[in-house]
């Protein structure tokens, strides 16, 4: 593991990922602006406060793609359903 050193919220963090160090550097700089934007935006002063209600927004996030790729499967699903019923019927023909 090599360890990348990041910066988020103004602190300084030393990171040790199997994932490509510009990754690493990516996902926190998204940390970093979601914690800044909640940090203009908030009351909440102390980085304890901070930090999680940048996780939880950010875990809204993952869950609102999770929730819009299972109804996008369910759709395609339901196409290709379709699609074979049609396939089958003409073949009947």
């Amino acid at each position: 593991m090599k360890p990348v050193v990041v910066n988020i919220g103004g602190h300084r963090y030393t990171l040790r990922s199997d994932v490509d160090e510009r990754l690493v550097r990516e996902m926190a700089a998204y940390v970093d602006k979601h914690l800044r934007d909640l940090q203009k935006h908030t009351r909440a002063v102390d980085t304890q406060s901070l930090a999680i209600l940048t996780a939880l927004q950010i875990t809204e996030e993952l869950w609102m793609e999770r929730q819009r790729q299972t109804e996008l499967r369910k759709r395609v699903r339901d196409k290709g359903k379709a699609l074979l019923q049609l396939i089958e019927r003409a073949g009947r023909v």
